[in-house]
């Protein structure tokens, strides 16, 4: 059997692991470092050069040298190397290829399957340029895992006996990704991600270069190439200094440019506060999302090379009110974390009970009629951000104009308001009956799960005719076979919660009970009813499944109430002062799942 590694595709540095002996094993390079840089240089002859060499060849090759590429990937972007145009994808490959290379060496045998980390806030298009990548290396890409999942996984690898709900704050040489991970016993439950693909440790170099230019009156803009590399690795080699000082001297010294700066911890800051800002709103965002506050945080983790940045630590602590802030091998644990995962794909014994829950990075929704502007249709999101997967969802959409006899569903991915303005992944047309407008409806219904695989189900609600788009996630690589056999499973996810026979029980016993009471009891079972019909109408699975379960406790405790009283109208009062005593001894997770209750009360009879 082929081995797997996982494999840290990097904007700054790529490096990859293998599950060894028990534990994720990182994989040195051809010079005996774990860290690969991620870079590419072209000869004329097309001679290639990744990594180390490619670095020392930025500076005297600028022009036929790139970097950074893997924050254009997925997009039209294209880099000029010796006379020849590569997209970045193509350049990922020659640095996945070299991983691939160095791993064979290593481990003394053929490596063909990988599994590679992408930031979480990858659009669908970055992650299948990132699997093409792979690809072109020589690899079956076995999985594509968000960075912060793998940060998370390895961390809690590496201490099993602490649960907690953390916030993995991944910040790398080119991209900012944030995660809101509960981790308990071995499951590695995301539930809330964000960042910044155009965020990362080079923006503060770029700061540094351009700060550097201002004090020795040079226009950055107009500078060629060669110069500006030479003063971008000084701005580079001045961060790094930085690293273990208050203080340092940034000189550069090269024909026609002779200057120096001082640069301090304090002045860094002060310079790059747009950055500093920038890398508040992806934390601010995960925590709404989230649900969550500061206070609920029990560890902050500090991931990827750019946190090793002692201003960034300072901030992070700022940021997250004092909290203590943990930075395990920045550089290290997103592929310590990969490697892990490859040994679970390898289903090695060590680990194949750990579980990795994921969430859809991006909201799926599909382009309706907006009245009043009817060129620009909005987007009706079907799926929320964030939504654990497998997730399954449906909406009933209607007719707008009298006689219409086709309606198109446009299948989107995105948040922007515009249909437009998101990523359209694909078109299914249906027939309806002519009818006057809002007359005729379809249902809509989204399933989707961590394969990439989105099934798009379309009813016609009065002839019951059905039609069905598979859109696959282009990092899927399953067979025929497999995808059908992956869809036949996913089958299960589409019956509504509402019509699910557990769900129906309660609700029956609920209306039951109802007849059987009165007073404060009556109204009591009313909203808890009304509240698990909301939750039924948000199709949430796991809120559903939260609630019935406190709801059954709570009806079956109704019942032997009113089987033990004789007189249920005179002993109201004494139910009242049971349940308040009964309430007071719930568990943390119980009154958790009763304040969503009481947050939506409060909402609900007051609006």
């Amino acid at each position: 059997m082929s081995r797997i590694i996982g494999i840290d595709l990097g904007t700054t540095n790529s490096l990859a692991a293998v599950w060894e002996d028990g534990h994720a094993q990182l994989i040195p390079n051809s010079f005996g470092e774990y860290l690969t840089p991620s870079i590419v240089s072209m000869e004329a002859d097309g001679t290639f050069y990744v990594g180390k060499v490619a670095k020392e060849r930025m500076v005297t090759h600028p022009k036929d040298t790139a970097s950074v590429f893997k924050r254009f990937m997925g997009t039209s972007k294209r880099y000029k190397l010796a006379g020849k145009e590569y997209r970045p994808e193509e350049l990922s490959a020659l640095v996945l290829r070299k991983l691939k290379e160095d791993a064979e060496a290593y481990l003394g045998e053929p490596v063909e399957e990988a599994v590679i980390s992408v930031p979480a806030y990858f659009n669908d298009m970055a992650r299948s340029a990132t699997k093409n990548a792979g690809e072109l290396a020589g690899f079956k890409v076995e999985r594509i895992i968000n960075e912060p999942s793998a940060a998370a996984l390895a961390c809690q690898k590496q201490n099993q006996e602490e649960d907690a709900l953390m916030l993995v704050f991944d910040f790398g040489g080119g991209t900012l990704d944030v995660s809101l991970v509960d981790c308990f016993d071995n499951i590695i439950e995301i539930l809330a991600v964000s960042g910044d693909n155009h965020l990362g440790g080079s923006d503060f170099d770029l700061v540094i270069a351009k700060e550097y230019c201002k004090e020795n009156q040079l226009n950055w803009e107009t500078l060629d190439g060669e110069k500006k590399a030479v003063i971008l690795e000084s701005a580079i080699n001045a961060k790094i200094a930085l690293t273990g000082q208050e203080n340092c001297h940034m000189l550069v010294n090269m024909e026609n440019i002779s200057g120096s700066m001082e640069l301090s911890r304090k002045k860094l800051i002060q310079i790059s506060q747009e950055l500093f800002y920038r890398m508040s709103e992806p934390v601010q965002h995960v925590l709404m999302d989230g649900k969550t506050s500061i206070d609920e945080i029990q560890k902050v983790v500090l991931v990827g090379g750019s946190c090793k940045m002692p201003i960034v630590q300072k901030y992070m602590e700022h940021l997250m009110a004092g909290k203590q802030i943990y930075t395990i091998n920045p550089d290290y644990m997103i592929a310590l974390g990969v490697g892990t995962y490859a040994g679970i794909k390898e289903r090695n014994e060590d680990v194949r009970d750990m579980l990795l829950t994921d969430i859809c990075p991006f909201s799926l929704g599909t382009g309706v009629h907006n009245v009043g502007d009817e060129e620009n249709p909005l987007n009706k999101i079907i799926i929320e951000r964030n939504t654990a997967l497998p997730a399954s969802r449906e909406a009933i959409l209607c007719t707008v104009y009298d006689n219409q006899e086709r309606v198109e569903v446009e299948v989107y991915q995105g948040e922007e308001m515009y249909a437009k303005n998101n990523i359209l992944l694909g078109k299914l047309k249906v027939n309806v009956p002519k009818a006057p407008k809002g007359e005729e409806s379809i249902t809509v219904r989204y399933t989707y799960d961590i394969n990439g695989i989105l099934i798009v189900d379309v009813k016609v609600n009065s002839t019951k005719e059905k039609k069905q788009l598979v859109i696959l996630n282009k990092e899927n690589n399953m067979s025929e076979g497999e995808l059908q056999k992956r869809i036949k499973a996913l089958e299960k996810l589409k019956i509504h919660p509402r019509d699910k026979e557990e769900n129906q029980l309660l609700l029956a016993r609920g209306a039951k009970l109802y007849t059987e009471t009165v007073g404060y009891m009556r109204e009591d079972i009313e909203g808890k009813m009304k509240y698990f019909t909301f939750l039924l109408g948000k199709q949430d699975e796991i809120q559903i499944q939260r609630w019935a379960k406190q709801l059954t406790t709570y009806l079956d405790s109704i019942e032997q109430y009113l089987q033990s009283v004789q007189e249920p109208w005179e002993k109201v009062n004494d139910f009242v002062q049971w349940y308040e005593e009964s309430s007071t001894q719930a568990t943390q997770e119980e009154k958790e799942t009763w304040q969503g209750y009481e947050d939506w009360k409060g909402t609900y009879y007051t609006s």
